[in-house]
């Protein structure tokens, strides 16, 4: 239909050539109007398209909104139970094979010790917990099995130089870089017979130890997702207690790792409506799909139609007027709030699946599930921002991010090449010094925290002034940054919002510029003006409104379409 050669209006002196369908429809779909507004005009001009289109995308949108929201909610609450299980059974392993653990970890570890009886003890405290563990474990766990039945065993490994000679005396030593592996598999059934079987296992040379390893697997159940009407998981627990001697500093430092595996339990059996819930959770999840599937199809398919009917205008433009369209005025056909529908659609889509899996016991990516439904749901709350931006009270901060994107991009370009700068130097210099340093990442937070005026002082005083030279750099350093960054870069950073919102101000009170496809629109007569009309101060100065003239305007228009 859209090749066929249709009548065409006069829509004023310069647009005598255009189509009678080309105009209809731009001023169906994107004149800037209200949405009632937008929706009679369809009625008049296209026998209810937009009625229907309107519908369309508002039933299934709100639907959409309503069942991710649901789907997270009911997500969040398992998940929630999944990670304290795991944190609780951490902390509980640590107070039964840990000697001495006090229930916090110091800095990255969780016990030192600081003599050579003390790492025997914390050695032989931890294989006599082990082989007692039926008798002292509270919670459902238990040790490994294999295959076969059989326990797994424990396994110690120590991790030496080949060979290693020190007089710290005569300030002498003879090390072989190399290092060799020695390992012992014990038996829990065997318990008894450890020490006396092994004893020259047990003579450390503290010379040459760089490190030793215990490792071990236990098994568990959660059974407090039963509460949840959830069947429970099997959990596959491997253990690895390193006693740390790398440093050879006279420090030993203990860490419990553990890594937590769920499975689907092999024989269960559990009475009430565990099973149905989780039956009805498959359904629910898979009519969410379904829902989001028709969002995101509905909202492609105008995204679609957006795109030929700018190519069709571009074509129009060309032809008759040797002209292009202008990026501002393209962008009024690209609508960005559905791109932002697709992609939460498809978000929810995906975390919906990976959480059928989960529920099905087939899958146990709880954290890449929970970052696809949590995303998922951030973006439909911003996309509530759209509907807002219909009453002009509530569409300046929507005006005013848009207008201020492009420059406070730029400037945040410029001020991160000098905040990586002071995050290196600060990493280099005061790493050794200040625990807030010891990383890249923690440089970066900690500066970020000092941008914002928190922590100030207590990062100033737990700088060890030890080393003058240092310490009298730090001061320097910190003062710099925090003058620098919070007088100046901060300051500036929002000068440009403010002046950004001023001008929206403006122009709500004085009207909107109008861009070529609104005058197109609104049948001007100057659509192929001089270009000195297109190069106003006005436009200069905000670029973000493109091909832009200053028309006094009503402040009743719509400014989202």
């Amino acid at each position: 239909m859209c090749s066929q050669r249709l009548p065409v209006v006069a829509t004023g002196d310069g647009l005598a050539q255009a189509p009678k369908w080309l105009v209809d429809w731009l001023a169906v779909s994107y004149r800037p109007r209200a949405p009632v507004e937008t929706a009679a005009g369809g009625c008049r001009h296209g026998n209810g398209h937009a009625w229907r289109l309107t519908g369309q995308h508002g039933t299934i949108g709100s639907l959409s909104r309503q069942e991710q929201f649901s789907e997270l909610v009911l997500f969040g609450l398992n998940n929630q139970l999944v990670v304290s299980y795991k944190e609780e059974n951490a902390m509980a392993l640590k107070n039964l094979f840990l000697k001495d653990y006090g229930g916090v970890d110091e800095d990255d570890y969780s016990v030192a010790v600081y003599s050579q009886q003390g790492v025997y003890d914390s050695l032989f405290y931890l294989l006599e917990q082990y082989s007692q563990l039926g008798r002292l474990a509270v919670g459902p766990i238990t040790y490994a099995e294999d295959e076969d039945g059989g326990l797994l065993p424990l396994v110690i490994c120590k991790n030496l130089y080949r060979r290693g000679s020190v007089a710290p005396s005569d300030e002498a030593y003879d090390i072989d870089a190399q290092l060799e592996t020695v390992c012992l598999s014990l038996d829990p059934k065997t318990a008894h017979q450890w020490k006396t079987n092994n004893a020259s296992f047990y003579d450390l040379d503290f010379y040459r130890l760089v490190d030793m390893k215990i490792t071990f697997n236990l098994k568990g159940i959660n059974l407090q997702t039963v509460r949840s009407r959830e069947l429970p998981d099997c959990y596959s627990f491997s253990v690895m207690i390193t006693f740390d001697n790398q440093c050879h500093s006279g420090k030993v430092k203990l860490f419990l790792d553990i890594d937590a595996q769920s499975s689907a339990c092999r024989g269960w059996k559990i009475s009430g409506t565990a099973q149905k819930s989780t039956h009805y959770l498959l359904v629910f999840d898979g009519f969410v799909i379904v829902v989001c599937l028709t969002s995101a199809v509905l909202c492609t398919r105008s995204i679609v139609l957006a795109v030929r009917l700018l190519q069709r205008f571009s074509r129009f433009l060309h032809e008759n007027y040797n002209r292009k369209v202008c990026e501002g005025d393209q962008g009024e056909f690209l609508n960005g709030w559905y791109v932002l529908v697709i992609v939460s659609d498809l978000l929810t889509i995906i975390g919906s699946i990976l959480k059928m899996e989960i529920q099905a016991k087939s899958l146990t990516s709880y954290d890449v599930c929970s970052i696809f439904l949590g995303t998922a749901t951030l973006l439909v709350w911003v996309g509530v921002i759209r509907y807002l931006g219909y009453f002009q009270k509530y569409n300046v901060l929507i005006l005013t991010m848009k207008a201020a994107f492009p420059k406070v991009l730029r400037f945040c370009c410029c001020a991160g090449m000098i905040y990586l700068g002071y995050t290196f130097c600060g990493w280099i210099v005061l790493g050794p010094y200040h625990e807030k340093f010891e990383g890249l990442s923690l440089v970066a937070e900690c500066l970020f925290s000092l941008l914002n005026g928190d922590d100030m002082f207590t990062t100033f005083a737990q700088l060890k002034d030890k080393n003058t030279l240092v310490w009298l750099f730090s001061r320097a350093y910190l003062y710099s940054f925090i003058s620098l960054f919070i007088y100046m870069v901060l300051s500036l950073f929002i000068a440009l919002i403010t002046d950004a919102y001023e001008t929206i101000k403006n122009y709500q009170r004085d009207g909107f510029p109008l861009t070529d496809l609104q005058k197109f629109l609104r049948d001007q007569n100057d659509f192929v003006s001089s270009e000195e009309s297109r190069q106003t101060d006005l436009y200069t100065r905000y670029s973000v409104f493109c091909c832009c003239e200053k028309v006094s305007e009503s402040d009743d228009i719509a400014l989202i379409g």
